[in-house]
């Protein structure tokens, strides 16, 4: 009698067990409820340094505060970088002045001046050569020695060189500058404003700003401090837009689209926040063994994001979330 109750009691507990199972496994399958996720809020941090190093001078906010876009957090001693500039400002005015008088050529009175040394050259040729004929004739007539022929025909030539020599100094002085010189010149200027541009940003580095709507973690370091470059000084949690991290199971995954509306919820508030599907994950986050059977698949889990526009303090970095996903938002 014992025995036969007993296993009457064995079947109504394996009959409860497997009406329970069924009722659990589709409690989300319900075809007009919609898709329950669950999830996280992103952690999503920021650790701010300079790019220049430096000795820290100002530190503006305290941790907790909320800062903007673009908002000054912090400064650098910046009488270092503005030396620098003024000194690479300089070599520009120095390259700019080398190449403009290169493309202006030389002087009129330089010209004028190359001009009167071939005027001067012409009439001692002149002379040179009137007394080399007259040498000549004397020579041939037995007059002069040969001495004073030699001697005359010697300062004829030279006379002639120095001639040809000043008549080239001339032409330089006219023509000016050489293309090369013109194009090096032009080099140096390029060279020196690219300098500058450095200076000019290296200045701008010693100012460090927010990236984004954020809120400051902690304060690393203190005015006075040395720091090198990417030396964090601020650790910021960003806040807009807010990420959600869930998960979704393989039989679920046709439920949902990039772009499609969420509902948001948490345990601490009865705000509801809207949301939409920003990313699926195109491979599952646990794969199971490589030989699935058709009830394996069903283990499979996809990652999403949601982004949350409208988020307000209510949604802090790692609470967790409810994610609700209507029936139909992959247009079924």
């Amino acid at each position: 009698m014992i025995s036969v109750k007993l296993r009457v009691l064995v079947v109504v507990a394996v009959v409860a067990a497997s009406s329970a199972g069924y009722w659990w496994l589709g409690r989300d399958a319900d075809q007009n409820g919609p898709l329950m996720l669950y999830g996280n809020v992103d952690i999503r941090e920021v650790e701010l340094a300079f790019r220049q190093p430096g000795r820290l001078a100002r530190m503006v906010f305290e941790e907790g505060a909320a800062v903007a876009p673009g908002e000054l957090m912090a400064e650098l001693d910046s009488q270092p970088y503005v030396d620098a500039l003024a000194a690479t400002e300089a070599e520009v005015q120095v390259a700019e002045a080398g190449l403009d008088k290169l493309r202006r050529g030389n002087r009129s009175q330089d010209i004028a001046q190359a001009e009167e040394a071939v005027r001067q050259a012409q009439a001692v040729f002149r002379n040179a050569k009137i007394e080399f004929k007259r040498q000549d004739s004397l020579l041939e007539s037995g007059s002069t020695s040969r001495q004073a022929f030699d001697l005359a025909r010697s300062a004829h030539d030279q006379a002639q060189a120095k001639l040809a020599s000043a008549r080239q100094a001339l032409a330089l002085q006219r023509e000016g500058a050489r293309s090369e010189d013109i194009a090096a010149a032009e080099a140096r200027l390029l060279a020196a404003q690219a300098a500058a541009a450095q200076a000019r940003t290296a200045l701008a580095d010693t100012r460090l700003v927010s990236p984004s709507k954020a809120t400051v973690l902690s304060r690393v370091r203190e005015p006075g401090s040395m720091v090198n470059a990417t030396t964090p000084v601020y650790s910021l949690s960003l806040r807009d837009p807010v990420y959600l991290r869930a998960y979704v199971s393989e039989p679920h995954l046709g439920w949902l689209v990039p772009g499609a509306a969420v509902t948001v919820h948490t345990d601490s508030s009865a705000k509801v926040y809207q949301g939409r599907i920003g990313f699926i994950s195109p491979r599952a986050e646990f794969t199971p063994k490589s030989v699935e059977t058709t009830d394996l698949r069903t283990d499979l889990v996809y990652r999403l994001r949601i982004v949350v526009p409208d988020a307000d303090d209510g949604l802090r970095q790692g609470m967790p979330v409810t994610i609700h996903v209507p029936r139909g938002t992959n247009g079924q």
